[in-house]
């Protein structure tokens, strides 16, 4: 497929991407949006409307946001550095680094604990079979994500993670075979909190120092930063509100509970430039491998490799009517880091909206065609 027209008549381009910006910012239930774009052909924009907060600041291309779920793309490459340099075994069990006394009885079906059989590899790869802790609803009550997104503004640790995941025995299935043909798979955020558990207990250090010795100053990502447990290396504009239902969200303990990443279009197309031009990685063949098409996970059109989703847009959304892959990652406040290896293009951005994980997925076919004319 040709390479996007964006750089051949870039004032073009530009104009087609704001028009798509400013009307889905002025839907009801989104305060705002923000998107950059970036082409191996050297065509390079971003913009934003809307507003970023409640008391009206305008968001702007710089303001930063929370990237959400994106983060599982930064937790799984400093898990493979850690593999790389033979700290850690893909294949291992979990709790070979984290100790079988702390995970025992995280896994149970019909009385049988199934713990010990699951590996890294299980976790970076949403097929350990887990719950999701966020997702789980107790008996008679909501689920923690239900809590947060209709406003309490509630804090937990990785213990209370096990604990929500072990009082939820239902819905494990057993994990997975990783040479099996027809592997089962389901999003687990409970496996990417035990990836960051491993990183800390590898390391000896926070996860916040592991992202900043591994990456964020290594590519000099100056607004990018952990909520609540780190802090940008430039002064940044005020954070984006996060928004549910078109209200702002006051919820900053929830915020550093979660251990995702806020960041800036600049930053995240950085980081996204880096892992896929080898910066990152030791060997030639790491990111080929995390990004690797394995299992379905979320639904027919997308599947996942290690820390990374393969999205597939059919032919009559895409640009020139040829179908396209988009591999990288989504949140559940409708944010984006993805990469179109057809196309050459990178897109990043949010709308900040906790109703809208699936929007994303609607909304790249319209970006995809605005760069390609």
């Amino acid at each position: 497929m040709a390479i996007p027209t964006a750089s051949k008549a870039p004032e073009l381009a530009s104009e087609r991407l704001q028009r798509i910006v400013d009307r889905v910012a002025a839907r009801r239930k989104f305060g705002h949006a923000i998107v950059g774009v970036e082409t191996d052909d050297g065509f390079r924009w971003k913009g934003a409307a809307g507003v970023a907060n409640a008391d009206g600041v305008a968001m702007t291309p710089e303001t930063p946001f929370c990237i959400a779920s994106v983060t599982k793309m930064y937790i799984a490459t400093l898990v493979l550095r850690l593999h790389e340099r033979g700290d850690v075994a893909l294949d291992a069990p979990v709790s070979h680094y984290l100790g079988a006394e702390r995970v025992t009885g995280l896994h149970r079906i019909d009385g049988v604990d199934h713990t010990p059989e699951v590996t890294v590899f299980h976790l970076l790869s949403h097929t350990s079979g887990l719950n999701d802790y966020l997702e789980g609803k107790p008996d008679g009550g909501a689920s923690l994500y239900r809590r947060i997104i209709d406003g309490a503004d509630v804090s937990w640790d990785f213990d209370d993670v096990l604990t929500i995941t072990r009082d939820r025995l239902d819905h494990h299935f057993p994990p997975q075979d990783p040479d099996g043909h027809k592997r089962k798979g389901r999003y687990s955020d409970t496996g990417f909190q035990l990836l960051i558990a491993i990183i800390e207990a590898v390391t000896g250090g926070s996860f916040a120092q592991a992202l900043e010795t591994d990456i964020i100053r290594p590519l000099d990502l100056r607004q990018t930063w952990l909520p609540g447990k780190s802090q940008p290396l430039d002064p940044t504009p005020p954070l984006a509100d996060i928004w549910s239902k078109g209200r702002p969200l006051t919820i900053p303990n929830a915020m550093a509970s979660f251990n995702d990443l806020c960041s800036t279009v600049d930053d995240t197309q950085r980081f996204l430039a880096a892992l896929m031009g080898g910066e990152l990685f030791a060997e030639a063949g790491t990111y080929g491998f995390m990004a690797e098409r394995r299992n379905r996970v979320i639904w027919p059109l997308v599947h996942y490799g290690l820390g990374m989703m393969h999205f597939r847009i059919g032919r009559l959304n895409a640009p020139g009517r040829r179908p396209v892959t988009l591999v990288g990652h989504t949140g559940a406040t409708g944010s984006w880091l993805f990469h179109c290896t057809e196309l050459g293009v990178r897109v990043t951005g949010t709308v900040d909206e906790v109703t809208a994980r699936a929007f994303p997925f609607r909304f790249m076919p319209k970006v995809l065609r605005a760069v390609a004319g």
